[in-house]
Formats: C-alpha cells, structure tokens, sequence
C-alpha cells in the first residue's frame, strides 16, 4: 500500500496502562492541572463526567487544552487487548510535552513529584526536565531555550 495524502494521521491519544485510574486521574488533575472529561466505572459501562471518590474507574480521558490521554486499568485493558497480559505497567517511552514558562512548571512540581532529570539545557535548543508520574511513566516538559 502506498501512503496517500488521504491517509493523513488527524489525532494521536495515547491510552496509558494503568494500576488505579482514580489514582492517576487525581494526580494528572491536582498535581499537572489537566481536566477530567469522562470516565468508566469498573462495575459498568456508563460514562460519567465527573470523577467521583465512590466509583472505581477502569478508564479515563484527561485533557489540557489540545493535549489528550487516556488511562485504562491494568485488567480492562488486558481484556480488551490480549497482547497486554502479562505486561508490566510503566512502559518505556517518554510523553514528551511542550509548554510555556518551562521553569514555573519545575518551581510548582519538583516537590510534589520524582524528578528523573533535572532542568537543563540540551544540545538542541531545548531547556527541559524529566519527571516519573504515580504509575512511573516519564513526562518530560520542555520549552525552547
């Protein structure tokens, strides 16, 4: 198959493999700022928009303006997808985000959070941090230098 122009990727969401959905959804809310759009409860297939203590989710979609992810517990995504059996939480890659005032977001978080590296200035321009999310998922924030 050739790749056309009417085979354009419009959107990439990642959908995180997760231990406790509330857990992380609390921590992508109060410690990052992002937004709960909706999620699923364990015992059902509702969707509901708000995150409530009482239910235990086994999915989430969180956002921040454009920025969109997902989080799915750890049994309902291996139900859903059998190459996830067996898979240890914690993947090997880095979500690697762009913001502004790269040194307010390290000021706010480098207390609340596990930095894996600290702020610096790279090679290509960029002045980043690395940090380890509740489920040791690395989030890195960069700004132009």
């Amino acid at each position: 198959m050739v790749i056309t122009e009417s085979h354009v990727i419009k959107k990439l969401t990642p959908n995180l493999m997760v231990k406790d959905v509330n857990c992380t959804a609390e921590f992508y809310r109060d410690v990052l700022g992002f937004e709960f759009v909706m999620g699923v409860p364990e015992d059902g297939q509702e969707i509901i928009p708000a995150l409530q203590k009482d239910r235990v989710l086994r999915y989430a979609m969180m956002k921040w303006g454009d920025v969109e992810i997902m989080f799915q517990a750890t049994r309902s995504l291996s139900d859903e997808i059998s190459a996830f059996a067996g898979i240890e939480v914690g993947g090997s890659l880095v979500l690697y985000m762009e913001v502004k005032d790269v040194e307010g977001w390290h000021a706010k978080l480098r207390d609340e959070v596990t930095i894996v590296k600290d702020l610096h200035t790279t090679f290509y321009g960029m002045r980043e941090f690395y940090i380890r999310d509740c489920n040791g998922y690395v989030l890195a924030f960069a700004e132009e230098a």
